[in-house]
């Protein structure tokens, strides 16, 4: 009797679970149907087979079609070059503008003003080792947050999406950020409706099943946050 085959993965992206720039290649991934072998970096250690492969030395780095490949607002765009169907980014030029202008807000300014202040300081300060959370930094984010909600809040209420009619990788940028951050509870969800229903439609996409099953030792997830319902 013959033996199948082993089916070879052929795509391979290292990550850290709660980073939300490897969330949004993640969801690229997983939108386009794409299995992928999924190896935890622990980035903070500078493993030198790590640093060979970005010497960076950050993640997400994906390994695809014989290619390292790093920064994941370039992998997504390598992802959605190379795999079109289904699309997300917008074929008129102006619609993809507001698509990058959007991704560059999130993994920007919204990192810098929130996610760094919140996920940072209450998660990565424990696993990495280097001390406990800065109060300042902590309401700084909490701050900055509502601000952020409230901008969405208004770009929703023209939009069905964030950049448009349609769901693009604007959409997963932001959702990257925002599910990283409720795995911790820093995400008030009544505070804008529109928000929160476009949260509930992005959430129920199968490709956010793997992020809805993230563990992080340490740090169990509130019972809300695998919850389509929530």
């Amino acid at each position: 009797m013959d033996i199948p085959s082993q089916k070879l993965i052929m795509i391979r992206l290292y990550h850290v679970p709660l980073s939300p720039f490897c969330r949004k290649v993640r969801l690229s991934l997983g939108e386009k149907k794409l299995e992928v072998e999924l190896v935890e970096e622990k980035y903070w250690e500078r493993d030198p087979d790590f640093l060979r492969r970005n010497p960076a030395g950050k993640v997400p780095i994906l390994r695809m079609d014989g290619k390292t490949l790093t920064e994941s607002s370039a992998i997504c765009e390598y992802i959605e070059e190379t795999h079109p169907t289904p699309s997300l980014m917008p074929k008129d030029p102006g619609t993809r503008h507001e698509v990058r202008r959007l991704v560059a807000w999130f993994d920007d300014t919204f990192h810098t003003e929130v996610t760094s202040k919140l996920l940072y300081e209450r998660v990565n300060k424990k696993i990495i080792g280097t001390g406990y959370p800065d109060s300042s930094n902590v309401k700084a984010g909490a701050k900055a947050i509502r601000y952020h909600l409230d901008y969405m809040e208004h770009l929703l209420d023209q939009r069905r999406w964030l950049a448009g009619d349609a769901m693009t990788l604007a959409d997963f940028a932001a959702a990257a950020h925002l599910s990283a951050l409720d795995y911790i509870s820093d995400v008030d969800w009544n505070r804008c409706a529109n928000v929160r229903d476009w949260y509930a439609k992005i959430k129920s996409r199968p490709a956010f099943r793997g992020l809805l099953a993230d563990q992080v030792p340490g740090f169990p997830p509130p019972s809300h946050y695998a919850d389509l319902d929530f």
